[in-house]
């Protein structure tokens, strides 16, 4: 059986609005309480499943495996090798949720970081790390391919 109505968000006993209800919204409500505390809940779930699946490569690690065969030892530190690679984007991820939940609290979240104008609410449901608007990241991105980092 599945709900119509958002969990309720843990500040408050206020339901959180859906991804609908979100994009419906009219843009003068743009990153108002409602629209804030959903982001946050995303942000923090995110923040949760990353920290999570950080713990569990940990222990997978942890767990020694005496493999007498040369292939398969081979093929397990490779494995190894995938899953590091795997949590240090996740690592760079979870510093970026951190800061975007800081610019929840700051005021600045939603917000360009480049030209203070209105990120967007699409953009922020697909990148909720997102600091620049769509104009702003792909110039930089021009800059990038033109000039180098």
């Amino acid at each position: 059986m599945t709900s119509n109505t958002a969990p309720l968000s843990p500040e408050t006993t206020e339901r959180l609005l859906t991804e609908a209800e979100l994009l419906a919204m009219p843009e003068s409500d743009y990153m108002n309480e409602a629209q804030l505390a959903f982001f946050r809940n995303r942000l923090r779930e995110l923040e949760q499943s990353l920290v999570q699946n950080a713990d569990q490569t940990t222990e997978h690690l942890r767990e020694t495996q005496f493999v007498p065969d040369p292939a398969d030892r081979a093929t397990i530190e490779e494995e190894h090798a995938l899953e590091l690679r795997t949590r240090d984007r996740e690592r760079k991820l979870l510093k970026k949720v951190q800061q975007s939940l800081s610019r929840i609290d700051s005021g600045d979240y939603g917000w360009c970081e480049e030209t203070g104008e209105p990120i967007g609410v699409p953009r922020l449901l697909a990148r909720p790390t997102a600091t620049l608007s769509l104009e702003a990241q792909q110039r930089r991105e021009m800059r990038q391919k033109l000039y180098g980092d």
